[in-house]
């Protein structure tokens, strides 16, 4: 009897088990001093990157600069009725001028001219009876227009430059990935091949490979490709070294995933930051070379030009028509600066660490 007593007790204080309730829980602090960052919980990665990309000033004129240089070099070659290649040497080496303009002083045409006794002032325009043409940034050698000459030059650069910076990343960027989260043998082996190849020097490669092939935008591509891709894959080897030891690495190695797709689905989209960088790095260094190549003459030929061989054809007239080598000029040094800018401006962006700061 006792026993069956207990056992109803207890029965009945389980049943009575008392509920909380809402109202017995309260803040520790009144509600007035509790705050949710609303807008820190909602900001993705690349928002929050972008945030801090616009609020550096240098960044955002880079990225103007660039932005503005490939608008003209789509549509600059449009803008007037010459073509690149189209030459009349009854019009050669014609002063920049430009309609409305003219009237102020300033790109009328007039050129000051170095003779034995002196100098004088020359209009070439006036000269032939050439009223209705307008040379924006003048007349070559040939009687180019320089204007359509140099934004066809910048298109062409800009496309050898994007083509091999996209193929070397992909190169580069799984050489160095494969190379580090493997390690080991393969590493090793992988990294003896990347000291051969960097030990021997970038120009005996793209000049004896231009010398094999024919000159012209593909070759100068295919150089850059063998050559430009020992400096991405060291950035991307260096960053799979810090991150494969990490914690979701582990675990998603743990759970049966592959070795590729821990290296492309995992650990790629944590090192985007600086192997973006890196890319914006690597396309004026393909600018570089590609003006190099065209300045000593094996880059792209005849009636093609680009910002290499522009400059190289206004070196030979600076010292009697300097304007003809100053639009190349201009567009390189401004195109450079850009990029180095937006580099710059990315490299704090996706660096978390910057944030802080």
């Amino acid at each position: 009897m006792k026993l069956r007593a207990s056992a109803a007790d207890t029965g009945s204080k389980q049943q009575a088990a008392y509920v909380p309730v809402d109202s017995d829980f309260r803040f520790k602090e009144p509600d007035s001093r509790i705050t949710v960052d609303t807008g820190f919980s909602t900001e993705s990665f690349w928002k929050d990157a972008c945030i801090r990309y616009i609020q550096k000033p240098g960044a955002v004129i880079g990225l103007v600069l660039i932005l503005l240089i490939s608008v003209m070099a789509a549509v600059g070659p449009e803008m007037n009725p010459f073509t690149y290649s189209e030459q009349n040497l009854s019009q050669k080496n014609f002063a920049p001028r430009v309609k409305g303009l003219e009237n102020l002083g300033i790109f009328s045409g007039n050129e000051r001219v170095k003779t034995g006794t002196g100098s004088k002032l020359i209009n070439q325009y006036e000269a032939n009876g050439l009223e209705d043409v307008y040379y924006w940034f003048g007349s070559d050698n040939f009687g180019r227009d320089i204007w359509t000459r140099t934004w066809s030059g910048t298109r062409v650069s800009l496309i050898i430059a994007a083509a091999a910076a996209v193929i070397d990343m992909v190169i580069g960027m799984s050489y160095g990935l494969i190379s580090g989260y493997f390690g080991g043998a393969v590493d090793m082996i992988l990294q003896r091949i990347l000291e051969i190849a960097n030990g021997i020097p970038r120009l005996v490669i793209i000049t004896l490979l231009l010398l094999v092939l024919q000159p012209g935008m593909f070759t100068i591509i295919l150089a850059l490709i063998l050559t430009e891709w020992i400096g991405m894959s060291r950035i991307a080897r260096a960053q799979m070294l810090n991150i494969k030891e990490q914690e979701f690495v582990l675990a998603s190695r743990t759970l049966g995933a592959g070795s590729f797709f821990i290296i492309f689905r995992q650990i790629l989209p944590n090192i985007m930051g600086p192997v973006i960088t890196q890319v914006v790095l690597s396309i004026p260094t393909a600018i570089f070379t590609e003006a190099f190549l065209s300045f000593i003459g094996l880059g792209i030929p005849v009636p093609g030009c680009s910002l290499g061989s522009l400059i190289s054809d206004g070196f030979h007239s600076f010292t009697t028509h300097p304007y003809q080598i100053i639009p190349p000029v201009a567009v390189m040094a401004l195109l450079m600066l850009g990029f180095h800018l937006a580099a710059d401006g990315l490299w704090e962006a996706f660096n978390p660490k910057r944030k802080e700061r």
